[in-house]
């Protein structure tokens, strides 16, 4: 990046911001060779389509003894046929199992993840270059591949990571299409693409575990911990490609490059950088058709992608571990970021 000219907290609001380049991937691609990290997986959604009926019962006892919370979440958030243990679960299951829609979505489930494995060892590999760059971090033991049935595309535990697949089916496929364009709009579709299942598994564990998003945080603040949240997304997996660490497809990708000054005066201007406004952060901060208050035309989250952009912008600066970077308050890699005059 070339960068001509720092911005104080005081002459910030007066200044635009332009980063030309991605982020350098070259310090973060660590040796993992000798690592002993191990990451289980359980193919849940083919245990239960596989497992004769006269057997289910004792399976579902031996899983809710060895991931009782992603048991629990299946059955009684995602598919509401109540807990295996429940008098009336057969029932509902068998009713629940019988669904035709149900019946063609594990079917594309399996026509699509037929190597489930790959992905395993890419999410595996991310997870200890994490640990290689913060070794006291607290890391995943299990995968679980399920079909949540859309609840949600990952569900994080204490030890496990539950990746609801159907979520990344993509978005031309048939069962996709079929989802109900009230509930599911077609930005949601959209993003159901199965290029990001690897990125947003290690992003989940990150935010859930190794860097929150803190509470009572001002607008600016809580783009940057986004940014934090990102950069070790990035470090998990260096060689994946910019635009899917930031979850774009190549189109709001570019659009978010260009349009990078224009949303940060849109910030100075409307006096939102140092506000806290759950609303505002909402608005560019979580998923979306397009960022709230912002151009309709272009993409979503720009909030992410400027934290990302500023943490980047500091990280090449300084030569600093990704533990120093959560420890750093936001106001400190705000102020060493630098501008194009």
């Amino acid at each position: 990046m070339k960068f001509t000219r720092k911005i104080g907290l005081l002459p910030l609001l007066a200044s635009g911001l332009l980063v030309i380049q991605s982020c350098s991937n070259d310090a973060l691609n660590v040796d993992i060779s000798s690592s002993k990290y191990q990451l289980e997986s359980i193919q849940l959604d083919s245990i239960l389509k596989h497992t004769p009926d006269e057997q289910l019962g004792s399976e579902l006892f031996e899983l809710s003894q060895e991931i009782p919370e992603i048991i629990d979440y299946q059955f009684y958030y995602c598919y509401k046929t109540g807990l295996p243990k429940d008098t009336a679960f057969q029932a509902n299951w068998s009713d629940f199992t019988h669904n035709p829609y149900y019946k063609r979505l594990s079917l594309r489930i399996d026509q699509k993840f037929t190597k489930l494995a790959d992905s395993k060892k890419l999410i595996t590999d991310g997870f200890k270059r994490i640990q290689v760059h913060l070794p006291k971090a607290k890391l995943p033991k299990k995968l679980v591949f399920m079909n949540s049935f859309f609840s949600s595309s990952m569900y994080c535990t204490e030890s496990e990571i539950g990746i609801g697949l159907e979520r990344y089916l993509g978005a031309k496929t048939d069962v996709i299409k079929e989802l109900p364009g009230d509930v599911f709009y077609e930005w949601i579709k959209k993003a159901m693409e199965p290029e990001y299942l690897e990125r947003d598994a290690i992003c989940s564990w990150v935010l859930t575990h190794i860097c929150e998003p803190g509470k009572d945080m001002n607008n600016i603040e809580a783009m940057i911990q986004w940014g934090k949240i990102l950069y070790i997304t990035r470090a998990a997996l260096p060689e994946q490609e910019e635009r899917i660490l930031l979850r774009y497809n190549p189109t709001d990708y570019n659009w978010a490059l260009k349009n990078e000054r224009a949303f940060w005066e849109h910030l100075v201007k409307q006096n939102m950088l140092f506000a806290k406004s759950e609303t505002d952060q909402a608005g560019f901060l979580q998923e979306g058709p397009f960022t709230s208050g912002f151009s309709q035309k272009g993409a979503d989250r720009l909030g992410q992608f400027l934290g990302y952009r500023i943490v980047c912008s500091y990280m090449e600066q300084y030569d600093v571990t990704l533990q120093q970077l959560i420890d750093k308050p936001y106001n400190e890699l705000l102020s060493e970021y630098e501008i194009d005059d």
